[in-house]
């Protein structure tokens, strides 16, 4: 786009760790494909550890869409996942609708495509598939993802705090794979099985505290936690008769609370 053409266009500026990140939010934030992003870097600082940006700061202006983004076309808009209460938030386990499963070359590409970055990374890891995925769920029509297990020795340096540097790999790893098979991937990448060790810890936590909740009467709040953690939460309790959840907080503080019924 000329410099005329992107000046007679509203846009909107995303600061994150890293361009990557930055790119994340404004996915999450106006619903788009990362493909369809229209966005130029205006700043970053940030500096690189084991190939993985991990501090300073970087900043993007993305070009919003002339039309509203609810009239982009309907492949190019990632379908969200309602949370309880009529919430609609981001998600990095995101399970795409389709009657078709997932293409057969996705492992293959995306087996390279994550050793690859390991390998540039400079950790010696193997990539190993935990689910060939491709299943679609007769009532919700969702396709199960393809997951990735990466395993080796030492891939803490992998996983980050809270899991921020498993999601940014994801991110990347998704992204190139689009490149290749031109659609967004239907890809779920884990550590050691940190992700599922993961998943049980939160939902056993939201089950303990819901019934205290219960038991006392008084709310109950969750340390602040990515979007895709939150989501967790309440699915746990969403059928839960005793609780309900909502989720309070901007940005990186954002959290869960169990109120009683």
């Amino acid at each position: 786009m000329d410099e005329k053409s992107k000046g007679a266009r509203r846009s909107a500026d995303f600061s994150a760790k890293s361009v990557a990140e930055a790119v994340t939010r404004a996915v999450e934030d106006l619903g788009l494909a990362p493909e369809a992003l229209d966005y130029e870097v205006i700043k970053d600082s940030s500096h690189s550890i084991l190939g993985l940006v991990r501090t300073g700061e970087a900043t993007i202006r993305v070009w919003l869409p002339a039309e509203p983004v609810a009239e982009v076309e309907e492949k190019a808009i990632p379908q969200p996942l309602e949370e309880e209460r009529g919430e609609v938030e981001e998600s990095e386990l995101a399970i795409p609708k389709s009657s078709k499963g997932n293409p057969p070359e996705l492992e293959k590409v995306a087996c390279d495509v994550v050793s690859t970055l390991v390998d540039k990374m400079g950790i010696l890891a193997a990539v190993e598939v935990m689910d060939r995925g491709g299943q679609v769920d007769p009532i919700t029509n969702e396709v199960s993802p393809l997951g990735l297990n990466i395993v080796g020795d030492d891939l803490g340096a992998l996983i980050g705090r809270r899991g921020e540097t498993l999601r940014d790999l994801q991110f990347i790893a998704r992204l190139i794979i689009s490149r290749r098979l031109g659609a967004w991937p239907n890809v779920v990448l884990d550590v050691e099985g940190y992700r599922a060790r993961r998943v049980n810890a939160l939902r056993s936590l939201a089950q303990r505290l819901a019934e205290q909740v219960q038991q006392t009467g008084r709310p109950a709040v969750l340390e602040p936690m990515p979007a895709h953690e939150r989501r967790i939460v309440h699915l746990t309790l969403r059928d839960n008769p005793a609780v309900y959840t909502e989720s309070t907080g901007e940005g990186e503080e954002r959290k869960v609370q169990i109120f009683p019924k």
